[in-house]
Order: C-alpha cells, then structure tokens, then sequence
C-alpha cells in the first residue's frame, strides 16, 4: 500500500479525476463526499477508491471524518482540499447566507481538512498539501465576490503553511484552474459556453484530468522543492 491521500470533494468533477490519477500513482486514496450518495456509491463502484461522506465546514465531522479514514488505511500524508461550491449573486443582491455558506465550504473547510493531519505530519517529517483554488481567486469574477475571496484566501494559506512546514518535509502548494469541462461548467448554455472559451487563448475548456496531473506531481517526492507555490493551469488566460 502506497501513501495514504485524502480528497474532498474526491467523488465528482476534479475532484474525482485526482483520486483516480492518485491511485492510478500507488496511493492509497479515500475520497470524501457532502451530500450525493448516489453519485459516491456508483464512484466507488468503478473505481473501487471509497468514499466517506462529511461537511468540510464542519471542524467536529471532518476530524470524525479523518478518524475514520486513517483507522481504515493509516495515516494521512497527502491531503488535496479540492471540495468547493457556489452560490453566485452580484454583489447588491447577496445574502449574509450565500457569502456564509462559500466562506464555510471554501475557505474554513480547507482549515478543517489540513488541520487534524498537520500534527501527524509535522511528526513524521512528511506531508503533502494541495488546494485546489481558482483563477477566479487570482482575478476575480463578476457575481463571485463570495467565491473570488475564499480561493483568494486559500492561496494565502498555502503560502504560511509552507513557511511553517517546510523544516519538517511538509510543502503546501495550491492549484489554480481556470474553466474545466466539468459538469458544473458543461451544465451552461452552449452560448455562454463559447463566451468562456473565447476568453480562453488555447481555444478549448481545460480537462479534470488535467488537473489531476498537477496534483500528482506535487505530492511526489520530485516535488520537494516546490513548496508556497502556485500552478495557473488555464490555457494562458493570464491577467493583470
């Protein structure tokens, strides 16, 4: 059995295209889920990676959640906090509750993924952490300003995190994608779709696996130089 890797959201998306790449590597992966069982059982089915199922916003079921995954396959020393979700309105017509409600997902559930496994890792002088940000972080969207800060925040933890980690073999990275054919982007209208991709200069949507790719080197032992970083995997939609 390889090392063993935790991914949230790990079930659905790109988050499932990196538990399977990580598994594809020799690591022994759990996948953690929010609320889709159907989708987690038929994921776990084809895959054979299991899944678990908890709020990341929750400090008390991630740390029960994390229990339960290293008393199945030992402890955690790679963990990708990919789970993340939207809830887009412009600025003057969002509520505290949609700002609330990314914040608690996207940016706290990152804290509560890396938090319980930081100790262990700091321990055994190993440990790899990805998050999976956005190249909305880095610039910004219209009708995401909820969305925008907590990605912009999750660059901001993996840049401390590599200072406090770093004498103790532990990197923290993040990865920013820029528009992926996930179902949640391929759900859009083909006209809105074609607006996305002209903004795209490689002319084409960027693919999970893709992604999952850069989460693979990062947590390989040729990666233990990179440590603060940050991958903008976009199709060089770069921006001022």
């Amino acid at each position: 059995m390889g090392r063993v890797a935790l991914v949230t959201g790990g079930s659905r998306g790109i988050g499932a295209a990196i538990s399977k790449a990580l598994k594809e590597a020799g690591y022994s992966v759990a996948a953690s889920y929010a609320g889709n069982d159907e989708a987690a059982a038929k994921f776990t089915e084809e895959t054979g990676i299991k899944t678990y199922k908890w709020n990341v916003g929750d400090y008390a079921a991630s740390k029960e959640g994390i229990a339960r995954v290293e008393a199945d396959l030992g402890p955690i020393e790679i963990v990708v906090a990919n789970a993340g979700i939207t809830r887009d309105a412009p600025f003057h017509k969002m509520t505290p509750e949609q700002w609330q409600e990314v914040i608690d997902t996207n940016l706290t559930g990152v804290f509560n993924t890396i938090h319980p496994v930081w100790p262990g890792m700091r321990e055994r002088k190993f440990g790899r952490v990805v998050v999976i940000s956005s190249v909305n972080g880095q610039k910004g969207q219209f009708g995401q300003v909820n969305y925008a800060a907590t990605k912009a925040g999750d660059i901001g933890i993996v840049r401390s995190l590599a200072q406090e980690g770093a004498r103790a073999g532990i990197t923290a990275n993040a990865i920013c994608p820029g528009y992926i054919a996930t179902e949640m982007v391929m759900a859009v209208s083909e006209k809105v779709r074609e607006s996305i991709i002209a903004q795209i200069p490689a002319g084409r949507l960027g693919e999970p696996e893709e992604i999952a790719r850069c989460v693979t080197f990062l947590v390989s032992d040729d990666a233990g130089f990179i440590n603060g970083s940050t991958i903008s995997a976009n199709g060089a939609q770069f921006f001022g």
